[in-house]
């Protein structure tokens, strides 16, 4: 018997109130194979079918009743075939007794595993619980579920309960529908069950667990608060990335009559000396090298261990800080849970005490991790409080891995509100984007959120398991186009685009479209770059872009500025910057020198302002700054003083941190991440 082998009964209400629906129920369960066939190729899977004219089960010939109820298929290794029969699931011409379907599936588990297999026994039961159950000869219907589910629990089974509603089933008696979803409920209060509703295909293609996933902790031992306090805890993972399965290499060089041929393919490489390439070189004799400039350093692997971080296996606390400061961007890789050790009450205890401290404060943890013995890295994250709503269910914590420095990627884009009126949306404008998003709103009221991440599958792998399936029986089957579930999934709702086409073409005749002509980079950048605020200069900046730009070598007497931008703007070579810098400095210091009675000022501070933008631009402030202090240091020359004075009123000042960014945060940020990875 295989380790995770899970043994699965599919409990299908196939009654005349489940007609609509039942297209779907067999691509939820033909996926479920299929995905079984890659993963689980040793998990066993039978199928009940209930609300049929026909009864066919063991139960009924043992003890009698449990009518309408047919076991299609008994508990077996899945197998191809099994998709292939739910393409012809019958229809029933009865209302369905669910509870009478979970009994005989609940038998059949029972003997076909005994009492083996605990916690791998699952009932999955889809309908839309519409119809009345039958009244139950002892006893009141909730003694009947009590009884069920306490046989549930001492066989270890597990129970997920799919009811279809909204626009899948239509409606039905309000009264039998409350009671039916009181006693679904039930199962999970008493035992190890749940009750998923349903409004759409694609939420009932995400409803069904089609791969069985075992939590497997990434670690166990203590939350270190601080030297002398410690809580035994243990981290799962709680949201990981689905892969595509693996894809191996294949040999049909076996002979057919061979049964036992594995196909399987080995690779083997041999490294040859450059010098003699008929020379194989041995392991002994190969090294790594890593390159350092225009050299290849070598670093042997004896080298290498020695060289790699070996820090103990730990969390500990760094601190606390404002849940406002820890932006969500922030997040990276997937997310864990910490949860108090299974049994400990002390540690359920300070967890919770700790957890719902820092809800009640709007606070979260920082803390640095390493996850094992041996790991290579250590991980700084933040620790959320998660406060549960359920009494059997402790507070834990939800953990998030943090960048450090070298993984920060900083994109800066100037503020809308830096732009002209001409650029910003009047009233008529506000109110159509406004209406476009209600439009699209994915939890409109009064109906179920479209779109749940618990409930949607990811298209590329199910049209990839799909296709799968159809290639391993139709080898030559070209690729079918994709399914409606799965447009839903990566498409607009076409029905809602048709019904809301007014919002939709008053929000597209708000605003002007024209055509964005294609720019060259040094347009590009100068288009990045403010001018000086007015529509009209927008405009003229925009004209000015439509000549062909030309290559500026040199700042000229007749537009010092432009010829300062379009060298700043060069990407030919990186000395364009720095030659651009001390030109115009050269220019101001001619300007200045060369002026009658202060007739140049105005060109000369026009040129300063420039080289202030331009060094803010390209980082390099210090630039800037070290030559207004060199301008005021020399002003003792007449000219010089008249023009440094002539600056003081129009406000021009060195460059500060908050407008050169890159510059200051971003060493200080290494500096505390260093402090972080070596403490």
């Amino acid at each position: 018997m295989a380790r995770n082998k899970e043994g699965l009964v599919l409990l299908l209400d196939v009654g005349p109130t489940m007609y609509s629906v039942l297209p779907e129920i067999k691509k939820v369960c033909s996926m479920l194979i299929q995905k079984k066939l890659i993963y689980g190729k040793f998990d066993e899977v039978g199928v009940v079918v209930f609300g049929t004219q026909e009864t066919d089960n063991e139960l009924t010939k043992e003890v009698g009743g449990y009518e309408h109820v047919v076991v299609l298929r008994n508990i077996k290794v899945v197998d191809g075939d099994l998709v292939d029969a739910f393409q012809e699931l019958p229809r029933g011409n009865f209302d369905g007794d669910y509870l009478d379907a979970i009994v005989v599936g609940m038998d059949m588990l029972i003997k076909k595993y005994q009492a083996t297999n605990k916690g791998k026994k699952r009932l999955c039961l889809i309908t839309n619980a519409l119809c009345p159950i039958k009244d139950s000869c002892e006893g009141t219907k909730e003694d009947q579920v009590n009884t069920i589910a306490a046989q549930m629990s001492a066989h270890g089974m597990k129970m997920e309960s799919v009811i279809v509603r909204g626009r899948l089933c239509g409606g039905g008696d309000q009264r039998i529908m409350a009671e039916n979803d009181r006693l679904l409920n039930l199962f999970s209060e008493k035992t190890s069950a749940r009750a998923v509703y349903v409004e759409s295909p694609t939420a009932l293609l995400g409803a069904v667990k089609t791969r069985n996933i075992s939590p497997v902790t990434i670690f166990r031992g203590d939350l270190e608060l601080g030297s002398k306090m410690k809580i035994k805890v243990w981290v799962y993972k709680k949201t990981s990335e689905e892969k595509f399965p693996t894809l191996k290499k294949y040999s049909d060089k076996a002979p057919p009559t061979d049964r036992f041929a594995t196909h399987e393919v080995k690779v083997d490489y041999e490294y040859k000396s450059v010098e003699d390439p008929n020379k194989v070189v041995p392991p002994e004799q190969r090294i790594k090298g890593y390159r350092y400039g225009p050299q290849v350093v070598p670093i042997s692997s004896a080298e290498w261990d020695a060289v790699k971080f070996k820090p103990e296996k730990s969390v500990k606390l760094l601190g606390f800080t404002d849940a406002s400061n820890i932006m969500r961007h922030y997040y990276m890789k997937d997310v864990n849970v910490f949860i108090p050790e299974p049994g400990n009450a002390r540690a359920a205890l300070a967890v919770s005490a700790l957890a719902r401290a820092m809800k009640e404060m709007n606070k979260v943890a920082i803390l640095r991790c390493v996850w094992r013995q041996g790991q290579g890295s250590v991980v700084v994250g933040v620790l959320t409080p998660n406060i549960s709503e359920k009494d059997s269910t402790p507070d834990s914590f939800y953990f998030n891995v943090l960048p450090f420095a070298e993984d920060v990627r900083e994109f800066q884009f100037p503020s809308f509100s830096s732009f002209p009126a001409s650029w910003q949306p009047n009233e008529q404008q506000q109110e159509a984007a406004d209406n476009l998003v209600k439009m699209l709103d994915l939890a409109p009221s009064a109906k179920q959120e479209a779109l749940l991440p618990d409930f949607t599958p990811n298209p590329v792998l199910e049209r990839f398991y799909r296709h799968l399936e159809l290639k391993s029986k139709h080898p030559d089957a070209a690729v079918p186009p994709l399914d409606e579930t799965l447009k839903t999934i990566t498409e607009a709702d076409p029905d809602l685009l048709s019904e809301k086409k007014n919002v939709i073409d008053a929000f597209y005749k708000s605003f002007e479209l024209k055509e964005n002509p294609r720019l060259k980079k040094s347009s590009k950048r100068l288009l990045e770059k403010k001018p000086s605020g007015s529509d009209e200069d927008y405009r003229d900046t925009t004209n000015a872009l439509a000549v062909k730009p030309v290559k500026v070598e040199k700042i000229g007497d007749s537009s010092p500025v432009q010829d300062f931008e379009a060298m700043m703007s060069r990407r030919d070579s990186p000395d364009w910057v720095g030659k651009a810098i001390q030109d115009m400095k050269n220019k101001i210091y001619s300007l200045v020198e060369n002026s009658y009675d202060g007739d140049n000022h105005g060109k000369a501070l026009e040129c300063l302002l420039a080289l202030r933008k331009g060094c803010i631009l390209e980082q390099e402030p210090k630039q800037f700054n070290d030559f207004l202090h060199h301008l005021f240091n020399v002003r003792q020359e007449k000219k010089l003083r008249n023009f440094c004075e002539s600056l003081i009123p129009k406000g021009l000042t060195l460059i500060s941190k908050s407008e050169a960014i890159d510059r200051f945060p971003f060493k200080f940020i290494h500096y505390l991440f260093t402090i972080v990875k070596n403490s």
